[in-house]
Parts: structure tokens; C-alpha cells; sequence
């Protein structure tokens, strides 16, 4: 791994942000981790083996590693063209999904591939990020092509299939994300308050036409309305773990929730190992989002710095959305923590988006742009 020799393994040591991948392998041990304390009970609860899920997550571990790490050497052209095919693909599952998919706590978001279950709109996020980023930079770049255009279409197409499924939540941070890498391209003043308009319009035509978001509002307003449980449950085993938590195995919110392993996987993490844990946890996720925003107003080429931006926003968002709803700050999303709750696809998806982002950062010379590195490789 010495500087002197010149081939592609060492190259790609030098010039990959280790600090980065060192903070994702991390989540994904934790993942693991509480995979194994987590999933057991569940797995038992449903008549299956009590290592049914860990099994299964260990399964998906060395794919997403693959898929992660494969990334990383590849160009930002590249990235692109994958982002392009893998779109193109989710787009196409979105659709099946619609017709020969099955339904699952009133949501219609998976089909059956090889004997999994696949949510095609899970990898269709990173794809639109990237392929969003392009078109609003040859937008800027070449002014006869209408990026901004395409872009609003492709926006259209992706919110009129997740509402057909219905995944309100998916939308919700779709359209955020979508928002962001416009307002970073330039938007203009008028555009600011047509899509703010649009959004609170959006989510009060949802509440008054979409019934399980109606409830999950109501519930979140006022309790007494509805069942509570889950989020009460999560909320009670967080207190009662307390600064140091009660201990590895000792929790009982993986006994009773039945997302214990998925959505509310951040409770059971308070309940047996503590409040100081979890702080450790979210630490983690500000430095790989701060790292990569950093490293997005480094780089000259908009493209690049646009790309970043919002796959870093992204991952920060779905892992807020998730924290948040266990916290009873935010209605219940069926959100899943990146890298750390159950799931196949969405470990696949976090890891292709996380390959694209790691791949973007590669210090590497910017043709005709500023040479500056992306980011200090002695930080």
C-alpha cells in the first residue's frame, strides 16, 4: 500500500476517503450487530428460525460490500451510466410492482425475484439523485438542453408511481431531496414558492384522500384517536434504558413490536446498550454527511458537487425520518435506518447509493477545472 507503487489497488487506497468508508463499515457491524439481538424474537414470534433474519442479513452483507466497494472504481461517468440502467430498472419494477406485485400493511411496494422480495422504488433513489444532479448541471453547462425540463418530468413520473403504491413517506423524502439539488442548481425565486406551495398541497390532498396517512397524522396529533403502540412502546423502552441501556439481550421491545428488527430497530439500541450509544450512533451519521457536504463545495465541477449533495442528503434524511419516528417526534413512516435495520433491498440500495457517493469523492485531476483535491487525505 505504499505511495511509491503504482497499481490500481494502491491508487484506490490513496485516493478513496477512508475516513468515509471506515464510518460505513462501521454501520454496517452495527447493523449486524443488532441484527442478532434484534431479530431473534421477532423470528420466533412468526413461527420461523429464531436465526431466520440474521441468516438472511448476513446473506446481504457481502453483496452490499460488493456492491459498495465495486463502485469505488469506477468514473463519475460511469456512475452516470449505472445510475441511468439501474433507473431505468426501478422504474420498470415500480410498474410490475403495480400489477403482479403483493401487498403488505396496506402498501402495494414489492414483487417476488428469485424467491426474495424486492422494493424496486428502494433502488430507484440514489439512481434519480444522480441522474436529478446531471440534468440540472448540463442544465447550467449547456443551456440549449433543457435539464430543468427533464428533470421536473422525471420528478413527475417517480411521485405519480410511489403514490400509486401508496408510499407517502418515500414521496415525502423523494420530493425533499428532489427540492434540495434544485434550490442548489439555482433555483429560481419563483420556483421556491411554487414547489413549497405544491408540497403543502400535495400533503393535504394526501391526508384528505389517503386514509392510512390520515390516521397515522391524527394518531400523531392526538393519540387518543387511534393505536398508538408501537411508537409508545418504542418510546417507553428508550426511557427505560436509560444513559447505559439495560444490556446486550436484556431489552423487551424486540419481544413485543413486530418492527422491532426493521423500523424501530433504533429502540431496541437505546433499550439495551443506552442513550450514550445511540448519541454514538447519530454521531456517525453527521460525520459521513457532513464529510461528503464538505467534500461537495470542494469540488469545481457542478455535477460532481451536485451529485454529493444529494446523495449525503439522502442518506442524513432517511436516517433523521427513521430516529425521528421513534423518537414521536414525526408521524410513523415505515422508514428504515441506513445500514442498521433489516432489509435486503434497502441494505443494497443505501449500499449503491454510498458506492456512488464514495466513487464521486475519489480524489482524481478535474479536466480543465480546478486541481484542488476533493477533500485533505491527512484529516
Amino acid at each position: 500500500m505504499r505511495r511509491t507503487r503504482k497499481n490500481m489497488l494502491t491508487e484506490w487506497w490513496w485516493t478513496i476517503d477512508r475516513p468515509m468508508l471506515l464510518a460505513l463499515a462501521l454501520l454496517l457491524f452495527t447493523g449486524l450487530v443488532l441484527s442478532m439481538a434484534a431479530s431473534p424474537a421477532v423470528a420466533e414470534r412468526l413461527g420461523l428460525d429464531s436465526f431466520h433474519f440474521v441468516k438472511r442479513h448476513l446473506f446481504f452483507i457481502p453483496i452490499a460490500l460488493g456492491i459498495m466497494l465495486g463502485l469505488t472504481f469506477v468514473e463519475p461517468r460511469t456512475v452516470r451510466r449505472i445510475a441511468l440502467y439501474v433507473l431505468i430498472a426501478s422504474i420498470v419494477g415500480m410498474v410490475l410492482t403495480l400489477v403482479v406485485g403483493f401487498s403488505a400493511k396496506g402498501a402495494q411496494r414489492w414483487i417476488i425475484v428469485a424467491g426474495f422480495s424486492i422494493q424496486p422504488s428502494e433502488f430507484m433513489k440514489p439512481a434519480f439523485v444522480v441522474l436529478a444532479a446531471w440534468l440540472f448541471a448540463e442544465n447550467d453547462r449547456r443551456p440549449e438542453i433543457p435539464g430543468n425540463l427533464f428533470s421536473i418530468v422525471l420528478f413527475m413520473i417517480i411521485i405519480v408511481l410511489l403514490v400509486a403504491q401508496p408510499d407517502i413517506g418515500q414521496t415525502i423524502l423523494i420530493s425533499v431531496v428532489w427540492a434540495g439539488l434544485f434550490f442548489m442548481a439555482g433555483m429560481p425565486l419563483f420556483w421556491i414558492f411554487l414547489l413549497a406551495g405544491l408540497g403543502v398541497g400535495g400533503l393535504t390532498v394526501a391526508y384528505f384522500l389517503v386514509p392510512h396517512v390520515t390516521g397515522r397524522i391524527n394518531r400523531f396529533l392526538d393519540p387518543s384517536t387511534g393505536d398508538t403502540f408501537q411508537v409508545d412502546t418504542a418510546m417507553d423502552s428508550i426511557v427505560r434504558g436509560g444513559w447505559l441501556g439495560v444490556g446486550p439481550g436484556e431489552g423487551m421491545v424486540k419481544r413485543i413490536l413486530p418492527d422491532s428488527h426493521t423500523d424501530f430497530i433504533f429502540a431496541v439500541l437505546a433499550e439495551e446498550f443506552g442513550i450514550i450509544v445511540c448519541l454514538l450512533l447519530v454521531g456517525v451519521y453527521m460525520f459521513i454527511v457532513s464529510r461528503a457536504l464538505a467534500q461537495s463545495l470542494r469540488t469545481q465541477d457542478l455535477f460532481k458537487r451536485l451529485a454529493i449533495a444529494g446523495l449525503a442528503l439522502l442518506f442524513g434524511l432517511q436516517a433523521i425520518i427513521n430516529i425521528a419516528v421513534n423518537l414521536q417526534l414525526m408521524p410513523a413512516k415505515g422508514m428504515t435506518l441506513p445500514f442498521v435495520s433489516y432489509g435486503g433491498s434497502s441494505l443494497l440500495s443505501v449500499a449503491l447509493g454510498m458506492g456512488f457517493l464514495l466513487a464521486l469523492t475519489r480524489r482524481r485531476p478535474e479536466v480543465g477545472l480546478d486541481q484542488r483535491p476533493y477533500y485533505d487525505p491527512h484529516a
